[in-house]
C-alpha cells in the first residue's frame, strides 16, 4: 500500500519498530554519554549529581533506571509518529493535487486514482491518530510515574539529610544564606525533579516551559526530519549566489545566530530566578509567621508593625517580577521575531517552485512540516532559555542547602557518651560565637534521684548549656556523659506541641497510641488538666489552643508517662502559678524518683525540690553549692 508520497505503508509497521529500536539504542548510550560530560566538565552537571546521583547508584536504582528507559522509548517512538505524519500529510495534498490535476485534463482513470490515495491517506490518519491518542495517554501516566518516583526518592533524602545530625538546628550557625530550608525541600525539590525531566524530555517548570520534547525530543528530530527537509529541499538563487539546499542551510544558520543573541539576552534571568524564589519565600514565611503568633501580634496591637515588615517583604517581590518582566519581554520578543522570519521562510523558497511545477503541493507541505519541526527543535536552547534559567537557580538553591547541612554536621559539638543513669560533666566551656566565655571548665556529677537547678542573670549561659548538652550549641568543649535517646527529655519553655490529635500531643516524642488511653486521662487530672480528658481523638493546631501554662502542664504529663532516666526543664513553670508549680515537681519527684532533673528557673520557689544549684555568675564563671534535700510529700 503505497501512499502519493512514495511511502509503502505495508512494510511500515515492521520498519517503524525497528527504527525505534535502534533509536532508542543510539539515543540511550548518547544520552549517558553526554550527562556524563555535563556531570565532569560543568558546574550545574556536578550540583545536579551531588544532588540526585544517589538516585541512578546502587541496587535500589533498577526502578529508577527501568523507568528512565521506558521514558527514552517513548520519546523515540513520539519523534517516530511526528515523522509519520508529516508523510501522511505529502499523502493526502499530493492525492488531491494529483485529482485537480486530473479533473483539469479530464483524465478519468487518473481521478479515480487520486480518489483511492485520499481515502487511503485518510485510513492511515486513522491508524496514526488512534495510536497517537492511545500511546498519549500511557506516556503521560509512565512520564509521570517516573517524576513521583524520583520526586519521592529526593523528598526523603533531602529530610533525612536535613535532620541529620540536627542539621536543621545547626545550619542557622553556618551563615544567612540558607532562607527558607521548608520552601526548598517542598518547592524545589519538586520543581527540580519537572525541571530536569523538562529539559531533558519537554514539559513545565516554574512559570516556563520547555519545546521540542527537550533535549532529546530535539535530537531525535534533528537526526529523523534533517534527511527529510534535505531530500526536499531544491536549490535557491539569492543575490547572484546559488544556495543548495536552502532550507537546510538557512534554518541551521539563522537558528544558530538567534539562539547565540537568546543566550546574550536572558544570561540574567538566572540570578532573578533564584531572588524571586527566596523573595517569595521569605514573604511566604512571613505570612506563617504571623499566623503563628497572631494571639501575641493582636495583644500588643502590632497590626500596623506587621503590615509594613509584610508590604516591604511583598515590595521586594514585585521589583524583582518586574525585573524578569522587563527581561523576558526583551527575551520573548527577540524569540517571536525570529519565528516571524523562519514562518514565512518555506512559502518564499518552496512556494514559487510549486507554481513552477518543479515541485508538488505534498512535498510543499511535507518540507514545511520538517522545516517547523526541525526549526523547533535547533531553536529549543533560544525557546526554553528562561526554563533552564529556573532549573539554575533551583539546582544553587538546593545545592545550598546540601553543602549546609553538611558543613552543619561539621561543627564541633561537645563529646557526648552515653551513660545509663545518672549525668557527668567533664570540664565543660561554653562561649559565645564571637569568643566570648559564658561557662569554663565546668565539671559535675548527678546520680540518679539528684535535682539541679541552674540559676543566674539573664544573658549568662543558664539555657546555652542546655543547648550544649543537648549537642545543640557549636561552641562548646569538654565532654558529658548521660543518658541518650528516648531516656532524656529536654522541655523548653514553651514546649512543642506537633499537629494532629491530643493523644499525640501528649504523647510526644513517643509514637501515638503507645500509652493506653486510661493512663492517659489519668496523667490529664494529675497535672489539673481533667477538662481535656475528653479530647484525645481531637485534631487541632494544640500550640495555638492551648494556654502557655497548659502547655507546660501536658509537658510534665510527658515525663510521668514517658518516664525518661535524665529530663532539662528551662523554665518550664513559668506560666503557672507557684501553687501548681510545686504540684507538679511534686508529682514527679515522687511518681519519678530516680529521675534526674536539671531545670533553669528565675524563682527561688523552684530551689525547694533540688538537692543542688549551679550558679552562672557571668565571664566564665561559676559555683556548685548543695541544697536540702528535695521537698515531697
Amino acid at each position: 500500500m503505497v501512499g502519493a508520497s512514495g511511502l509503502d505503508w505495508g512494510h511500515e509497521l515492521f520498519n517503524s519498530l525497528w527504527w525505534i529500536a535502534k533509536g532508542f539504542v543510539i539515543t540511550s548510550a548518547i544520552f549517558v554519554v553526554a550527562v556524563a560530560v555535563i556531570i565532569r566538565f560543568t558546574g550545574w552537571g556536578r550540583m545536579f549529581w551531588r544532588i540526585s546521583g544517589g538516585y541512578f547508584k546502587g541496587r535500589q536504582s533498577w526502578p529508577a533506571w527501568g523507568l528512565l528507559a521506558v521514558v527514552v522509548a517513548l520519546a523515540v517512538y513520539s519523534v517516530r509518529i511526528s515523522v509519520l505524519v508529516t508523510y501522511y500529510y505529502n499523502d493526502m495534498y499530493s492525492s488531491l493535487q494529483l485529482g485537480v490535476q486530473a479533473l483539469a485534463d479530464h483524465n478519468a482513470d487518473d481521478a479515480a486514482h487520486a480518489k483511492t490515495l485520499f481515502w487511503q491517506s485518510m485510513g492511515v490518519f486513522g491508524v496514526l491518530a488512534t495510536i497517537s491518542v492511545s500511546m498519549g495517554m500511557i506516556t503521560y501516566w509512565l512520564n509521570n510515574a517516573f517524576q513521583i518516583h524520583w520526586w519521592k526518592w529526593l523528598n526523603t533524602r533531602y529530610l533525612n539529610d536535613w535532620m541529620d545530625g540536627k542539621a536543621y538546628y545547626r545550619n542557622r550557625f553556618i551563615d544567612n544564606t540558607i532562607d527558607n530550608a521548608d520552601q526548598r525541600i517542598q518547592q524545589d525539590v519538586q520543581d527540580f525533579v519537572n525541571g530536569i525531566f523538562a529539559l531533558a524530555f519537554g514539559g513545565n517548570v516554574g512559570p516556563y516551559g520547555v519545546s521540542g520534547g527537550g533535549v532529546i525530543g530535539s535530537g531525535l528530530t534533528v537526526v529523523s526530519f534533517t534527511p527529510i527537509l534535505w531530500k526536499l529541499s531544491l536549490p535557491l538563487d539569492l543575490l547572484g549566489q546559488h544556495i543548495p539546499r536552502a532550507l537546510v542551510f538557512g534554518m541551521f544558520a539563522f537558528t544558530l545566530l538567534a539562539t547565540v543573541i537568546a543566550f546574550w539576552i536572558g544570561h540574567p534571568l538566572i540570578k532573578l530566578n533564584f531572588w524571586f524564589q527566596r523573595r517569595t519565600a521569605d514573604y511566604r514565611f512571613g505570612l506563617v509567621r504571623l499566623r503563628e503568633n497572631a494571639e501575641n501580634v493582636a495583644f500588643y496591637h502590632g497590626e500596623k508593625e506587621e503590615r509594613h515588615g509584610l508590604d516591604n517583604r511583598f515590595d521586594a517581590v514585585i521589583d524583582n517580577t518586574w525585573s524578569r518582566i522587563y527581561r523576558l519581554i526583551k527575551f520573548y520578543g527577540w524569540n517571536l521575531v525570529t519565528s516571524q522570519v523562519t514562518g514565512v521562510f518555506v512559502g518564499l523558497v518552496m512556494g514559487p517552485q510549486v507554481l513552477a511545477g518543479t515541485t508538488t503541493l505534498g512535498n510543499m507541505q511535507q518540507a514545511g512540516s520538517a522545516f517547523s519541526s526541525l526549526q523547533t527543535a535547533v531553536s529549543m536552547p533560544q525557546n526554553s532559555y528562561d526554563a533552564f534559567t529556573y532549573v539554575r537557580a533551583t539546582l544553587a538553591r538546593l545545592d545550598g542547602l546540601r553543602d549546609a547541612d553538611d558543613k552543619a554536621r561539621e561543627l564541633p559539638a561537645i563529646d557526648t557518651v552515653e551513660l545509663l543513669e545518672g549525668l557527668e560533666l567533664q570540664d565543660v566551656s561554653v562561649s559565645k560565637p564571637d569568643g566570648t566565655p559564658l561557662i569554663n571548665d565546668l565539671s559535675l556529677r548527678l546520680v540518679p534521684g539528684d535535682a539541679l537547678v541552674v540559676k543566674g542573670d539573664s544573658g549568662v549561659g543558664k539555657t546555652t548549656l542546655l543547648r550544649s548538652i543537648g549537642e545543640l550549641w557549636p561552641y562548646t568543649t569538654g565532654s558529658v556523659r548521660r543518658p541518650l535517646g528516648d531516656d532524656a527529655l529536654f522541655l523548653s519553655q514553651r514546649p512543642y506541641m506537633p499537629l494532629g490529635n491530643l493523644r499525640g500531643a501528649i504523647t510526644y516524642p513517643a509514637t501515638p497510641g503507645a500509652i493506653d488511653d486510661a493512663v492517659l486521662r489519668e496523667t490529664l487530672v494529675k497535672v489539673n488538666l481533667g477538662h481535656l480528658t475528653d479530647r484525645l481523638d481531637e485534631d487541632d493546631n494544640w500550640g495555638n489552643t492551648l494556654s502557655p501554662g497548659e502547655q507546660q502542664r501536658i509537658a510534665f504529663a510527658r515525663i510521668l508517662l514517658l518516664q525518661p532516666k535524665i529530663v532539662f526543664l528551662d523554665e518550664a513553670t513559668s506560666a503557672v502559678d507557684e501553687g501548681l508549680e510545686y504540684t507538679l515537681y511534686n508529682l514527679v519527684r515522687t511518681e519519678s524518683p530516680n529521675t534526674v532533673l536539671v531545670s533553669v528557673a528565675h524563682r527561688s520557689t523552684v530551689d525547694r525540690h533540688h538537692n543542688q544549684r549551679l550558679d552562672i555568675t557571668g565571664g566564665g564563671g561559676w559555683e556548685l553549692t548543695p541544697l536540702d534535700a528535695p521537698v515531697s510529700v
